[in-house]
């Protein structure tokens, strides 16, 4: 019998560094690794989702999803001009990421991809046959955006450019200058792109205002968002896409053979994420990682005595530990004092030499994890 063989566009696609990291985690390990909030689902939207498991039949809704959910994920971007038709609720941004880059990219098209950037870019660009390019957030100046370095890097050939603010890994944000120059060096360089913007942090902040979406700048822009950060409700697998009408219809197409529809039951229980007590748990939820940032950066400059970034949103920083040696070697060797971190590798060469670490953990925790981290460290050095 032959011996099976993934489709082509599977092969040597492997688990993401971060997944092989996680996955290998032993009790009474602390976590530094997965960007899932610790904190506790609103109970506005836990008593909708029970209210609704108990009195309604939650079958199969419009394969776009409910028209009151969509309606009030058009109406938070009025400087779009949407209508209902032009959202489709996804099974999580992630799910949005695939069904845009496998609606718009054919074998050959080049999707330009901040380095560092989230792992799943480059790797759905790859099985969609398109190629990835990259344009440089450099380390040196904290992961800031380099407009020279991004005009050298778009061409006429380029299909897509993909911004996301704040960023996984960095969580730095882009300002609205960069937002406005990156959509004008796009528009003067490749007219036809589209601009993929990932907004799955973008409620996550830690700056005076909540930071710009380059959908304000650039008309060709489809937006990527959803509740799993923001609202503490990863799985619940709940998120959205939205723009171009003409776009949206092709992608309602493949979402409704990979997914049908999103959970019936978290849209509507997802409903409540935009009411008065929602809107306050958020709050509460910037000022806890707020809290939490600013005392994991306390601890890594006093214990650890090496940079980290300070993150403007989501729930990152990023460690130098390029003293210790290659990014993976310093992970895999904090995973053995205790401490799961992310290899600044697994998102492309500029983090080589940093650690992404997650404060999705409780103050104790991360006191205790940086201890761990300093005697890991130490070991190494």
């Amino acid at each position: 019998m032959k011996q099976f063989q993934p489709a082509k566009f599977l092969r040597d696609i492997e688990k993401s560094p971060i997944r092989q990291i996680t996955d290998r985690a032993k009790p009474g390990d602390i976590s530094f690794g997965l960007g899932e909030p610790d904190l506790p689902t609103p109970d506005v939207i836990r008593r909708e989702a029970i209210r609704v498991i108990q009195e309604e039949q939650n079958g199969y809704t419009l394969q776009a999803g409910l028209p009151t959910l969509r309606e009030r994920v058009a109406a938070d971007y009025p400087h779009m001009g949407l209508s209902p038709d032009q959202v489709i609720v996804t099974a999580g941004s992630q799910e949005a990421l695939y069904l845009a880059l496998m609606t718009l990219i054919e074998a050959g098209d080049e999707v330009l991809i901040p380095n560092p950037g989230f792992v799943a870019y480059p790797t759905i660009t790859r099985m969609a046959g398109g190629r990835a390019a990259f344009y440089r957030l450099p380390a040196k100046v904290d992961f800031s955006f380099n407009l020279e370095d991004f005009k050298a890097r778009i061409t006429s050939k380029t299909k897509v450019v993909i911004c996301i603010s704040p960023a996984n890994p960095t969580g730095r944000a882009f300002a609205s200058d960069d937002l406005r120059d990156m959509a004008q060096v796009v528009a003067e360089s490749a007219p036809d792109a589209y601009i993929i913007s990932d907004e799955i942090y973008r409620e996550i902040y830690y700056t005076p205002e909540r930071p710009a979406s380059i959908s304000e700048f650039y008309p060709r822009t489809i937006v990527i968002s959803g509740l799993s950060k923001s609202m503490s409700m990863t799985g619940w697998r709940l998120g959205w896409m939205c723009g171009d009408e003409a776009f949206i219809r092709s992608a309602l197409i493949l979402h409704g053979y990979v997914t049908t529809c999103a959970s019936s039951v978290s849209q509507k229980a997802g409903l409540a994420a935009w009411t008065q007590e929602a809107e306050e748990a958020r709050e509460d939820f910037r000022k806890t990682f707020r809290t939490r940032r600013d005392h994991l950066l306390t601890l890594i400059a006093a214990e650890l005595r090496v940079r980290a970034v300070t993150p403007d949103g989501a729930f990152y920083t990023m460690v130098d530990t390029s003293a210790y040696g290659p990014s993976m070697r310093v992970a895999e060797g904090l995973l053995n004092s205790g401490v799961i971190t992310v290899p600044g590798s697994a998102f492309g060469s500029e983090s080589e030499g940093f650690l992404r670490v997650s404060f999705c953990a409780n103050q104790d925790a991360l006191t205790e994890g940086v201890q761990r981290m300093k005697v890991g460290l130490s070991a190494l050095g």
